[in-house]
C-alpha cells in the first residue's frame, strides 16, 4: 500500500508498531531483571543478626537492627527475679588488717576526745589487691661424695627441669589472658611484664601454649569419645583466618563437653576430622547445612533457631501493606511448640497436649504448604530462596520437631553457637593466627577450659593443673 504526500505506509507503520512492541518487551524484561537484582541486594543489605546466621558482631553502628527477641513475653517483671540470690560485696567477720579512726575534736563545743568514752563504732571494708611481685624460688641440688669416690647429686623437684623457668601459676596466667582473655601474644607479654615486673616475650608465650596443648592428648581423646558416645551433642562450624586464609574451626560439644578442632576445609573432610560425627549414633543438632545430612547413623535435629531468622527474613521482604504472611505464621507455630515443650518439662508432665500440639502442626504446615505455592514460579533469585525453605520446612518436618518427641533435644543449637563463639571473639579481639598449628593448639586449650567451665571449674585452677602437667580430666559418669 502506497502513501501519499509524505506520510508512511501501512508496511511501515506495522513495521514501526512491531520494533516499538519488541522494544517494549525488551525494557520489560530489563525491567524485571533490574527488579530481581533490587529485590536481592535490598535483601543483602537487610541481613543482620535478626534475620540471617551473621553474628551480632558484624551488624553496622549505624544501621544496628533494633532488638527483636524471637522469645515471646514471659509475663515476668524485667531485672532480677524473686528469690534470686544476687552478688555483691558484704562484711567480712575476720579483715586481713585492722585501722582504727579516731575522731577530732568534738563537733559540739571543740573539746578533746582524747580521753572521752566510746560510745560506737561504723565498720567499713576496703576490698584491694597487695603489690603483686613475682616470688622466685631457688632450688639447691646438693652434690655429696661418698667414701667410695662416687658423687650423688639430689634429684631437681618435679617440673624443675632448667636452671631458670617460670612457674605453673604464672604459665597458668600467661594462657589465662591469651587464651582465655583473647590477647594477642606481645599484649600477654606486655600485660605480664607491667602487672608483674617480670620480663616476658611473645616466644614465651608461644612456647608456653604449644607445651600445655602438647599435654592435652590424652584429655582431647577422652572428650571426642565421650560425645561420640553421647546420646544428644550439637554440631557447628565457622571461619577463621590463619596464615592469611581461611580456614574452619568445627565444634562438637554437650552440656557436659566441648571439642573444638581446626582444618582448613569446612565440609567432610574438617568433620571427618574433629573424629566425632564418624562414631556418632545419637540424636545430632545442627543446622541445615548440606555435609551433615550425609551422615546416616545419627538421627537430626535441624535448628530451629536458624529456620526463625530465615523465616524473619521472608517476613521482612514481604509488602508493607501486607495483613498476613505465611512466614509469620511458620515461625510463631516453632516459637508456640517450643514453649509447649518448656511448659511440660517445668510442670514434670509426662506428655504434651495432644490437640494443643496438633493444632500447631497443622498451623506450621498450612504456612509452610502456602510459602511454597507462592513462590512455585521461582522465577527470582530471591523467589527460589523462599521456596527452598518453604519446602525444606515441609520434606524436613520430623527433624525440626522432633524435639517435641523426645525431650532430650533442644530444639535449636545455640549450646554450639556459643561455644564455637568464643572463637569469633578471638579474631574480632586480636586478629588472625599466623599458623595452623597454633590454630590447632589454641582451639585444643579452649576444649580443655569450655569443658572444664561446664563442670564448674574455673579457667585459672584448670590452667594451673594444665601447667604443673597434670591437666585436669572429668569424671566418669
Amino acid at each position: 500500500m502506497q502513501a501519499g504526500e509524505g506520510r508512511p505506509s501501512y508496511d511501515e507503520l506495522a513495521a514501526l508498531v512491531a520494533e516499538q512492541a519488541r522494544v517494549i518487551d525488551e525494557l520489560r524484561g530489563r525491567v524485571a531483571v533490574l527488579e530481581a537484582e533490587n529485590a536481592e541486594l535490598k535483601r543483602r543489605l537487610g541481613m543482620n543478626s535478626t534475620n540471617s546466621s551473621k553474628p551480632p558482631s558484624s551488624d553496622s553502628p549505624f544501621a544496628k537492627p533494633a532488638p527483636k527477641s524471637l522469645r515471646r513475653k514471659s509475663g515476668r517483671k524485667p531485672g532480677g527475679q524473686p528469690g534470686h540470690p544476687g552478688s555483691t560485696l558484704a562484711l567480712v567477720d575476720n579483715p586481713n588488717q585492722r585501722r582504727r579512726h579516731e575522731p577530732g575534736p568534738c563537733t559540739g563545743c571543740g573539746a578533746s576526745l582524747a580521753d572521752a568514752p566510746e560510745v560506737g563504732m561504723e565498720r567499713r571494708q576496703v576490698f584491694d589487691l597487695p603489690p603483686m611481685t613475682v616470688r622466685v624460688v631457688e632450688h639447691q641440688l646438693i652434690a655429696r661424695r661418698c667414701d667410695c669416690g662416687t658423687t650423688t647429686c639430689a634429684a631437681p623437684p618435679e617440673g624443675v627441669s632448667a636452671p631458670v623457668q617460670y612457674g605453673p601459676r604464672l604459665t597458668a596466667i600467661v594462657l589465662y589472658l591469651y587464651v582465655g582473655q583473647f590477647l594477642s601474644k606481645k599484649r600477654t607479654a606486655a600485660a605480664l611484664a607491667e602487672l608483674f615486673g617480670t620480663p616476658v616475650c611473645e616466644g614465651t608465650v608461644a612456647g608456653m601454649t604449644r607445651r600445655c596443648a602438647n599435654g592435652l592428648a590424652g584429655f582431647l581423646t577422652e572428650v571426642k569419645e565421650r560425645i561420640a558416645a553421647a546420646e544428644v551433642a550439637g554440631f557447628d562450624e565457622t571461619g577463621l583466618r590463619v596464615a592469611g586464609k581461611l580456614h574452619w574451626v568445627h565444634c562438637a560439644r554437650t552440656g557436659k563437653y566441648t571439642l573444638i578442632t581446626c582444618h582448613p576445609k569446612r565440609g567432610r573432610d574438617g568433620i571427618n576430622h574433629a573424629g566425632v560425627l564418624t562414631g556418632f549414633g545419637g540424636v545430632a543438632v545442627h543446622d541445615a547445612w548440606a555435609p551433615y545430612d550425609t551422615y546416616l547413623d545419627p538421627a537430626h535435629q535441624l535448628c530451629c533457631a536458624h529456620a526463625l531468622r530465615e523465616l524473619a527474613a521472608v517476613a521482612d521482604t514481604a509488602p508493607a501493606d501486607a495483613d498476613w504472611c505465611w512466614a509469620t505464621q511458620a515461625g510463631d507455630a516453632l516459637v508456640a511448640m517450643q514453649k509447649l515443650v518448656a511448659d511440660a518439662i517445668a510442670t514434670g508432665a509426662d506428655a504434651l497436649d495432644a490437640d494443643a500440639l496438633d493444632k500447631q502442626v497443622g498451623l506450621y504446615r498450612s504456612a509452610a504448604q502456602i510459602g511454597r505455592t507462592q513462590t512455585a514460579a521461582r522465577s527470582t533469585k530471591l523467589m527460589r530462596k523462599h521456596n527452598a525453605l518453604a519446602r525444606r520446612l515441609l520434606d524436613r518436618q520430623d527433624d525440626y520437631l522432633r524435639f517435641t518427641t523426645d525431650w532430650r533435644i533442644p530444639a535449636d543449637n545455640n549450646g554450639s553457637e556459643r561455644d564455637i563463639r568464643m572463637i569469633k571473639l578471638r579474631q574480632k579481639v586480636s586478629g588472625c593466627l599466623r599458623t595452623l598449628t597454633g590454630a590447632r593448639q589454641f582451639c585444643a586449650i579452649r576444649s580443655y577450659l569450655s569443658t572444664a567451665a561446664k563442670h564448674g571449674h574455673t579457667f585459672l585452677d584448670t590452667l594451673v593443673m594444665l601447667a604443673e602437667g597434670h591437666p585436669w580430666l572429668p569424671a566418669h559418669q
